[in-house]
Order: structure tokens, then sequence, then C-alpha cells
């Protein structure tokens, strides 16, 4: 995994830094044999050879993190050490971005922090702490900080790639550079465009947008000042659960494709249905462009200022983050047998169903059982989400080291600000379409036994039908967050001995709009969606947002967190640690919507739910000597869940505990090197109100094993090696019935220097094809054999020419 056997980027050797220091959720950055801490770093030469499709397949490449990297840019599901993945995003861990948050909370709705952040040129390292002082040194991060370290022009020069997929049509091309004015005056610059259809089949062009990254670094004496910036406008797509048949038992179940639908490389996403109408916040009829998939926004501003004063070390970090985007994607999609879908939305036996958009638009199924050889029909629910989710931090600390005879002292007190908006517009709508993964499904209509129009233009409702026309929401929130913390570390001969206390205050208050809220308010209504002045059956189902009745959210919340540890090098290249810590998590926008909150007063019905605590014990041994690297751990943790699931419409609050070991390791012996990480993880379902019989049982998508290994040798100017990353079976959900199996993907690279600073580079992205199954929705076997399945994209061939000047 981590580079600690890999050599710097030849063209920024002192990029990063030295290899074994790391300043992320730390005090002051220390070599790690000196450091209680569990922490990993990628490096940016790693990263290329990783092949990484996205954030969070890149973050499946670190020992301990569990991602869930299955729905495109910004859609991975991250854990850390057993933590629970109760619903979408990565609550217990924070995504940093140059030692900021990107988002204060990594799980809104919808949003999580990997949809912001980009890998690109610019990206100098990714340092990752887990558990530990992650708990006292950032806010909302008790599981652990990933923090993207960018490039700040300390080595002048820069480079230009063009990458191209060779089985997809995928386009990319990246830049950086990087100067010094003068002595004391450098700057940074660099960023992205990409085009194309990408991996999975959507029949047009899904990938569209890129990056821009700028800093200017003034240094002086005793310190420096950072000015930086970042736009990004990008759109990807949303990939949602395909179909997938399943035959055997819960115990050992057999997985297999179904006919016209590749798993791996296909999608619902279609150019026969390319806009959703729906109602917006202020219940206009309005247009939403389905292959815009996920669109990301950016434009963030930052300073950074270190200097020394008085004997102590001063750093100053603000970021105004202007964040926006819009969904417009699959949601809950459901595949059934075509004969019960037109059970469930039909009109009675007659109902026939027939060719809404696509070349056969107006033609009558004859045999819907027999529908593109699978029989299928899915019942689909396109999203449509517009956020805003503005922030601005601002982390200020002192540190000073202070001689106590023939030991130091060193201390820090600091104080951290942010104030995180969350505003979103939620409309969901439900259609029928048939089930082929080539990107030209066609949506399906319903026509009653009298002739009648059940549907229109293949929608069903312009609400979610399936669940009473709910979930039509508009939210308008602001998290103001406060931390005062400070930490001592006394260090005296071999022995380190420090603690760190946070505590963490603020209040949440906004606005809720939705008939979800009860008290008579109204959400469903009839309309002339497409003005024709004729009401349909379809136009009977709309779904409105109750604009004069708002719920009110207005409640505070506080939480102590601390951490101490004790280091001690017993050698040179050996070292043992231990710590514990206490860490905790506000609770965001997944409380809203739900009894917790008393819409009527603001406050909360249950106080205890506003923050979640996670302990956490740990204690390793870190071996370093010459070419080979070895770090283990053992971990202990136990966590406190609320939330809300949105794919099942129901609160969630549950305790969970885990143990395990986790190991990391890097090896170089003349040519040949290899980086290594694994994680053994007991965990279980420790309490739950209100499904107690799942007690005891372990969380779903858990596996107990998880491994990375990256062998790769290099000859001259070739270098040949693969990314090997690989699971146990887990559990499909909490019940522990259905099973999913384990996998191995194969990532592999081949990078030429056929002249000095051009290299050239394939990467093959799961190489064998490896039905890599993260998640599927059912909890048993379904009478009907076909279940909805979450995969890791297929096969994805590149080629990548890389300049250096």
């Amino acid at each position: 995994m981590a580079a600690t056997a890999e050599p710097d980027d030849a063209r920024n050797p002192a990029q990063a830094g030295p290899a074994d220091v790391i300043t992320t959720g730390v005090a002051k950055g220390r070599d790690r044999l000196d450091s209680a801490t569990s922490t990993s770093v990628l490096r940016e030469a790693d990263i290329a050879k990783i092949g990484a499709a996205s954030i969070g397949d890149l973050l499946r490449d670190v020992p301990g993190i569990r991602s869930e990297a299955d729905g495109g840019d910004g859609a991975a599901n991250i854990s850390i050490r057993g933590l629970p993945i109760a619903t979408t995003g990565a609550k217990f861990i924070q995504l940093q971005e140059d030692g900021l948050p990107i988002l204060e909370f990594g799980d809104i709705l919808g949003w999580g922090a990997d949809s912001f952040v980009r890998a690109d040129l610019n990206l100098a390292q990714v340092e990752v702490i887990r558990g530990g002082s992650a708990s006292t040194f950032a806010s909302n991060s008790p599981g652990g900080i990933i923090n993207f370290i960018s490039k700040t022009g300390e080595v002048d020069g820069g480079a230009i790639a063009l990458s191209s997929g060779l089985d997809n049509n995928l386009y990319r091309a990246d830049f950086d550079y990087g100067a010094h004015v003068s002595d004391t005056l450098r700057f940074h610059v660099g960023g992205f465009f990409r085009q194309g259809e990408g991996p999975r089949r959507t029949s047009y062009d899904a990938f569209r947008g890129g990056q821009v990254k700028l800093n200017v670094t003034k240094e002086f004496s005793g310190g420096y000042i950072r000015f930086y910036g970042k736009y990004l406008d990008d759109r990807t797509p949303e990939y949602d659960v395909v179909p997938m048949r399943v035959t055997g038992t819960n115990d050992a179940p057999s997985y297999s494709e179904v006919p016209s639908f590749d798993a791996n490389n296909g999608t619902i996403s279609t150019r026969f249905n390319p806009t959703n109408v729906y109602v917006d916040r202020n219940n206009n009829t309005t247009v939403g462009r389905l292959t815009d998939g996920r669109h990301s926004m950016a434009k963030t501003f930052g300073v950074e200022l270190r200097a020394d004063v008085a004997g102590w070390t001063v750093t100053e970090k603000f970021r105004y983050a202007d964040l926006s985007g819009s969904q417009a994607a699959p949601l809950l999609t459901k595949y059934l047998p075509a004969p019960a879908v037109i059970s469930i939305l039909g009109a009675g036996p007659g109902t026939q169903a027939a060719y809404a958009t696509g070349p056969q638009s107006g033609q009558v199924i004859a045999n819907p059982s027999a529908l593109n050889g699978n029989g299928l029909l899915t019942i689909a629910t396109p999203l449509n989400l517009v956020s805003q989710l503005d922030n601005v931090t601002n982390d200020i600390r002192a540190s000073r080291v202070w001689p106590v005879g023939d030991a130091e002292l060193t201390t820090t007190v600091g104080f951290y600000v942010s104030r995180q908006s969350i505003q979103t517009d939620l409309a969901i709508t439900t259609a029928i379409s048939e089930v082929r993964g080539d990107g030209s499904a066609a949506l399906i209509d319903l026509i009653g036994p009298a002739g009648q129009r059940i549907t229109q233009n293949g929608y069903y409702s312009y609400n979610l039908a399936l669940f009473g026309g709910a979930v039509r929401r508009f939210t308008d929130m602001t998290y103001n967050t406060n931390a005062p913390f400070a930490s001592a570390n006394y260090h005296i001969g071999r022995v380190s001995i420090g603690a760190s206390i946070r505590y963490d205050y603020g209040k949440a208050q906004g606005q809720l709009f939705s008939a979800d809220l009860g008290g008579g308010r109204v959400g469903n209504v009839s309309r002339d969606m497409n003005g024709d002045g004729v009401i349909s059956a379809a136009e009977t189902r709309v779904s409105v947002v109750p604009t004069t009745a708002p719920g009110f959210v207005n409640y505070k919340f506080d939480a102590l967190s601390y951490s101490a540890g004790i280091n001690f090098r017993i050698a040179e290249p050996l070292a043992v640690f231990a710590r514990y810590s206490r860490g905790n998590r506000a609770n965001a926008d997944r409380l809203l919507y739900t009894p917790i909150i008393n819409s009527v007063s603001g406050a909360l019905n249950v106080p205890d739910a506003a923050v979640d605590a996670v302990k956490q014990a740990e204690g390793g041994v870190k071996y370093r000597q010459g070419p080979l690297t070895l770090n283990a751990t053992a971990f202990w943790a136990k966590v406190t869940d609320s939330n809300f699931e949105i794919q099942a419409i129901r609160t969630v609050i549950s305790e969970y505990t885990a143990k395990g070991i986790e190991f990391e390791g890097g090896f170089a012996h003349g040519p040949f090197s290899l980086n290594a990480g694994a994680t053994y993880t007991d965990a279980n379902i420790s309490g739950n109100v209100a499904t107690p019989e799942i007690v005891g049982n372990r969380p779903r998508r858990q596996a107990n094993f998880i491994f990375q290994a990256t062998p790769q040798v290099t000859v001259g100017r070739v270098n040949v090696g693969a990314v090997f990353i690989g699971t146990t079976g887990s559990y499909a959900q909490n019940v522990n019935q259905l099973k999913m199996p384990g996998y191995v993907t194969t990532n592999a690279f081949v990078q030429v220097r056929p002249v000095d600073r051009l290299l050239l580079s394939l990467n093959a992205s799961n190489l064998f094809d490896t039905k890599a199954i993260v998640a599927v929705e059912q909890a048993t076997l379904p009478a009907s054999g076909i279940v909805e399945a979450h995969l890791l994209t297929g096969r994805a061939v590149s080629v990548t020419a890389r300049l250096d000047f």
C-alpha cells in the first residue's frame, strides 16, 4: 500500500516531505517510529500506478479502510476499522484538502466529501491517520482523517499528461507547473479536463468537466503565507444498482448476469431518457437533465500562514468554499419480472406494455415475459437533487517546545470554527424501463384493458409512487461548530507520552419543507405537467412542497473528545505504542424528517442523538530497517450510530463493536519491491432497540478480512506491476442471511520511459473483469431470483503519455 519502499517522484523529490513523517491529525509532524499513531501515505507515483477510477477506488488501497466505490466519482461509502456504514457517505472519517475539511459532515444526503475532490497532477500525496489523535485534532473525525495534500511549487517544473481509454471512450488531459519567482516567492498551478462515455455503457458523454488549482507561497523569516484557490466543474455518471440472478441458498448463493445486461459495464442510464420533469422547491414545473448525472461545482479560496512568534509556532488556516451541485440519477431502483411490474402498477388483467421512447415507440410488447431475453422491467425512481453546501472553516493553533531537563515538552493550543450550510431540494419521480445495459433502454408505457394510459411517456408518477409519494423535500439548514483543543507531548530518551483534548460545541438551525412532517401538510396534487390541457393518470400523482408550512430545527450540541498514548522506541528500527481515545461525530441532516427532531419546536426528542461517540483502543509495533518496513496494530472500537437510511426509508439507532488487527509493510530488493496491507476485523451489532433480533450479528457488508498487495519490478526504463485488492465474503444485510462472495480485483500497470522526461503508461483496472459485488439490497433470496446489486466497474484499459519539463 503506502510507498514506504517507493522513491519520490523524480521531478518532485521534496514535494511531499520525508516518507517517514506525517503531519495530518497530529500536533507536530514526527518520525512515525516516534509517534503513537497508525498512519499511511500514498505518494504521487503510487497513485499513478493504482489506476483508480475515483477517489473511493483509490482509497481501497489503504489498510484498514473499507471503501465501497461502486457509484462513480463522489458516491463512495467509506469507513474504517469496522466502524459501520449504516447508510451512505463517510460518517466517521473526515476527508480533508490541505488540512481543512472538504465538508464538515461526510455523509450529507447525496454528497460525500469525495464529490468535491479530484486526484490529478496537483496532488503530492495522500496522508491517512486511523483512529488515535484524529479524534482531537479535527472535528467529526473519530475514525480517522484522509488528507489530500497539494503541491506548492517547491521544485521548479511541470508536466503534461494525455490519457485515452483503449476499450472505452474516455479522454483526459492533465497539466501542472510550479516555479520560483524569486528566492522567497513561488507558485503552483495545475488541473485537468476529461470527456467521454466512460467505462460503463451510457451511450452519451457521461464524463464532462475538470478543475484548476492555483497556490502562491511567500516565505519570510520564520514562516510563510500561502494563498490558494480551486475551481471545479465536473459532471460524472451516477452508477446505480444492476440486476443479477441469484440461485442456491442464502448461505451458498450463486450470482450470475441476466441476459442483455453486463453487470460489470452496463448501466440503466440511457439516451432514450435524457430528461426528467418534476416540480421544484417553488412548485414550478422544471426539467432535469438525467445525462448530467452528478454535477459537482466548487469555488474555493484559502489562506495558510505559519509564523514563529515569541518562541511559539503559529499556524493559521482559513478557507471559504462555495460548493454546489445537482444530481439527476437513479435511486431505489427495482428490477422485477415484467408481469410483476404490470401487476403492481397496472389496471388489472388485460393491462399491456408498450415502448414509450426509442425507435419502437408506440409498439405494444407482445410477450413482456421474454423481453430482451430476461423478461424484466425496471421500476426506476429518478432522483433530482439540487444542493448548495457552502462552508467556511478556520483553524488556528500555536505550538511550542519546552526544554525540561533532558526531555522536551511540546504543547499545542488551538481553536477551530466552521459554518456548514446544507440547502437541498429533493424530488423523486417514478418511471418504467426495459432492462438492457447498452445505454439504449427504452421507457415503457402501461395501457389499461380499456385502452386508458396509465403512464405518461414512460412515467408512472411525478412522485415516489411505491412509498406513497413521500420524500419531496426542501431543506435549509446551517450548522455552526466551535472547538477549542489542546495537546501535550513529553519526550524523554526513547519514550514519548502524549495526551490531547477537544471540546466541540455548536448549533443547528433551519427550516424544513415537506409533507413528510405530517400535520395536515399536502404533498401530492394533480397538475398538468406537460401543458397539454389534460390531466393524465400520471399527472394525478404529482409531488409538491408545502411552502407555507415549514418545520423548524433549533438545537445545540456539545461533546468532549480526548486521546492519550505512549510510544517506546525500543531500538533505532523498532518501536511499540498504545493509545486510548474517545471521539465524537455530531449528526447533521440525517436526523431531519425523523422522529428524533420535534419539527414544531425544533428541539431534539432524543437529545443523545445529537452526537455519536466512538471509543477506541489500539496498540502496535513498528519496524523500519533498510529496505524493510513492517507495521502491525491491534484495535478495538465501540460506536453508537444515529442515522436515517434513505434506501429503506427508516431511522436507525444502533451500537456496534469491532476488534481486529491491521498490517502494513514494504520491502525492496534490487529491481523488486512489494508494498502490502491486510486487516482482520471481528465486528458485531451490540445494540439495537428497534430490531433486537439482529443484536450479535455482523454488520452488513463487513468482511472479516481485506487485503492489498502491490508487487512491482523495475528493470532499466521499464516498470511492471500490479495492485491486488481483495476481500472475503460478507452478509448483504444485518439479518445475516443472504451472503455476498469475496473477490480479488487486479489493477495492472506497465510504465516505460523511452527517453528522459517522457513516461508512457498502460493501466488496466480490474484486469480480469472480476464480478466484485460490493452490496446487495435484498436480505434474503427473493422469490423472483433477481437482486439489485452494487458492483465495482469491470475491466477498463487506458494509455497515458506524460511529458515532464
